[in-house]
């Protein structure tokens, strides 16, 4: 992004920047990384998943499609998660490397016998490194949303947004490459819709 202000251009041209930089992330993913994830998903018998803050929220979405996939899916916290073991997947968002409560939840797991898996910004990161998978999206989070050395630029979106935009759209896409793996269809997902709305 340019050094001018990004409050003074307008909303498509700001709308136009961050999609350029959501999709350039994406384009940085490794591909294996989210096959192993896709097949780890697809394999767990049952799975829980957990963020904090805005990473938490794009978990919660994530999960919703898997559970509209017809995947056994539960977001840590909630009265009805189940117990993980043998079998089971815990996935955590760590964006910016490490979170107290993802590295206990993370040892917990992996001591019932579940797999453990990450998203982060930071795949040098105590979570990562506890985790048995790493989905690693190369954007920027709290960990460095301060002016970078060497002149590069910051993302045009606050603070952690960039890697949360990521997140929700790379979501969606993995559900689209899962959807298949599994041989659903667009209606079959359409019909785990919740009615209670």
């Amino acid at each position: 992004m340019t050094s001018l202000n990004p409050a003074s251009l307008p909303l498509g041209t700001m709308a136009q920047e961050a999609s350029r930089e959501i999709a350039e992330v994406i384009a940085r993913v490794d591909e294996a990384a989210a096959d192993r994830l896709i097949e780890a998903l697809a394999a767990a018998k049952r799975v829980a998943l957990y963020g904090v803050g805005r990473e938490g929220l794009m978990m919660k979405g994530f999960a919703m499609r898997l559970f509209h996939l017809g995947l056994d899916a539960h977001v840590v916290g909630d009265m009805t998660t189940p117990a993980l073991g043998q079998r089971d997947l815990l996935l955590v968002s760590a964006g910016p490397g490490d979170f107290s409560t993802v590295s206990a939840l993370l040892g917990v797991a992996r001591g019932a016998g579940a797999k453990t898996a990450c998203v982060t910004a930071q795949p040098q990161g105590r979570a990562a490194k506890a985790a048995d998978l790493v989905l690693h999206l190369p954007a920027q989070t709290m960990a460095n949303d301060q002016a970078k050395a060497g002149g590069a630029s910051l993302s045009i979106l606050p603070m952690g947004s960039l890697y949360e935009g990521v997140q929700y759209v790379i979501f969606e896409l993995l559900i689209l490459r899962l959807r298949e793996k599994l041989g659903r269809s667009a209606d079959f997902m359409r019909a785990n819709h919740t009615n209670l709305e």
